[in-house]
């Protein structure tokens, strides 16, 4: 998104974190624009963030802090992350030197595996406030209708998971775009923006799909990323087949409406970004467990 960094934000950066410069544009950013300003990054979000709800998941990525790939937000003198500028939220962080992470190396894949597993355990025992509104993540997993790609033996049986798993503080968007790589191997998880509360088993699944096949034409990468997670010792439970999948396809379906959602805001898609959109729908119902076997799997020990 084209967000300026304009006199009035470098300003109260200035003001209230203390750094001052020009700014360097940074790559990235569906609905924020991130600047190099010295040695941190000055975020600036869209004004339809809630800033209430951004500290939130701040509070989420400080609790996490005991993982050192964690890169959380720098507070103000008053502790608090957020400056609204504008109507814009601002936020600072510390400048990590990487790329995107790629999840066909090898090292770097079951690093991101290992490094989701050690995120989930240092967040095991944190118990925040309620998020003040759920996470896009989070909506259904009660089972409750979805007007995109509705699926009634999927609301039951996320209905009949989420009413017996273990649920915790997560990252909430954990792929490629959100971990940085620095000499071939995974050095920062970034952008705590969806963090959520919900079962581990839930964002295992979900990075799973991230990180291998992308359009669940072949799970066999899903599984190796996910037995990579177990032997790391994550909180989550092994996953079998069709708890891999249902949970795939419910964050499938998340990712449907909010494109509905980009589309109705007047985001415009180029022709690769509807392509994917294509495969992505796709997966969706490729992935679907035949009628037979749609009994809530045993996913924990």
């Amino acid at each position: 998104m084209d967000l300026p960094l304009t006199e009035d934000i470098r300003a109260a950066v200035a003001a209230s974190w203390g750094y001052e410069g020009e700014g360097e544009r940074l790559h990235g950013g569906e609905e924020s624009a991130a600047y190099r300003v010295g040695e941190v990054v000055v975020r600036i979000g869209s004004p339809r963030r809630d800033p209430r709800e951004m500290e939130w998941c701040h509070g989420i990525a400080a609790a996490a802090r005991a993982v050192p790939e964690v890169v959380a937000p720098l507070p103000r003198a008053d502790g608090s992350t957020v400056e609204l500028v504008a109507g814009h939220p601002v936020t600072v962080w510390p400048l990590v030197d990487g790329r995107w992470t790629d999840s066909a190396d090898r090292v770097q894949f079951l690093e991101a595996a290992g490094l989701l597993a050690r995120v989930h355990r240092a967040l095991a025992e944190h118990r925040p406030p309620p998020r003040p509104r759920p996470s896009f993540l989070e909506i259904g997993l009660d089972g409750a209708p979805s007007a995109e790609l509705p699926d009634p033996d999927l609301d039951r049986w996320l209905a009949a998971f989420t009413a017996t798993a273990r649920a915790q503080p997560l990252h909430g968007d954990y792929y490629e775009g959100n971990l940085l790589s620095r000499d071939g191997h995974v050095v920062a998880v970034i952008d705590w923006d969806e963090a959520a509360i919900g079962p581990p088993e839930l964002e295992l699944a979900s990075a799973a799909l991230e990180f291998a096949d992308e359009f669940g034409r072949d799970l066999s990468g899903a599984r190796a990323f996910v037995d990579a997670y177990v032997a790391a010792g994550g909180t989550a439970g092994e996953l079998d087949d069709i708890t891999l999948a249902q949970l795939m396809r419910h964050r499938l379906r998340r990712e449907a409406v909010y494109f509905g959602i980009a589309v109705a805001r007047g985001v415009r898609h180029d022709e690769d970004d509807l392509e994917y959109h294509r495969q992505r729908l796709a997966a969706f119902h490729r992935l679907r467990p035949t009628p037979g076997r749609l009994g809530a799997a045993t996913s924990r020990p």
